[in-house]
């Protein structure tokens, strides 16, 4: 039981550590100390429902619906252009966030949404989280200890993020560094986009 847990740790904090769209955002979230640990308990839930479903069961559908895995595609490819282009548009005319949070301050709800988009809409989640994840998963000894095992490693990574950007917001939300911020959070999600519509 604890070599299948350690299986699923080892394997998720592997996969989750790479900053992709769902962190950027979360990291995004933790520097402006807007919901960072409401968005950081809706990532990690995500993950629990995914690897679950992955685990046992959801992985073996996908892998056989190139149709499904086609609309993750090309609807996360939109997705994260847009997203890409709006960080593009916040470096061009960076602020201070105590100045942008008087402005532009957005609801739970909407930043809840957002970061649900952000999870969702990247089919990475689903052939990481669902399908590599889960077909592992679904080999183990125990399988419920390997996906509680993966799920941990989401619930340390995205609270620990989310606190790190947070107590280090004091550095990090100068406009000069915001600007390298949202810059990296563009070209993470630019690039991401244009390999979803280049991988055929």
């Amino acid at each position: 039981m604890l070599q299948s847990y350690f299986n699923g740790l080892m394997l998720g904090a592997g996969l989750i550590i790479a900053i992709g769209a769902q962190n950027a955002f979360l990291l995004a979230q933790g520097v402006r100390r807007e919901y960072h640990f409401q968005v950081a308990a809706l990532c990690a839930l995500c993950d629990a429902v995914l690897v679950c479903a992955g685990v046992f069961g959801l992985a073996a559908l996908l892998a056989e619906s190139p149709l499904l895995i086609s609309l993750a595609r090309w609807g996360g490819a939109v997705f994260l252009t847009w997203y890409g282009i709006q960080a593009v548009a916040r470096a061009l005319r960076p602020q201070g966030l105590e100045d942008n949070s008087e402005r532009r301050a957005r609801s739970l709800a909407s930043v809840l949404l957002m970061a649900l988009a952000v999870t969702l809409l990247n089919p990475h989640v689903y052939l990481d989280t669902v399908l590599l994840i889960g077909s592992l998963g679904a080999q183990q000894v125990e399988p419920g200890a390997y996906a509680l095992g993966a799920v941990s490693a989401s619930l340390a990574w995205f609270f620990g993020l989310a606190f790190g950007a947070a107590w280090l917001s004091p550095w990090l939300a100068r406009p000069s560094v915001w600007r390298f911020i949202d810059l990296g959070i563009a070209a993470m999600m630019l690039s991401i986009a244009a390999g979803l519509v280049l991988k055929q």
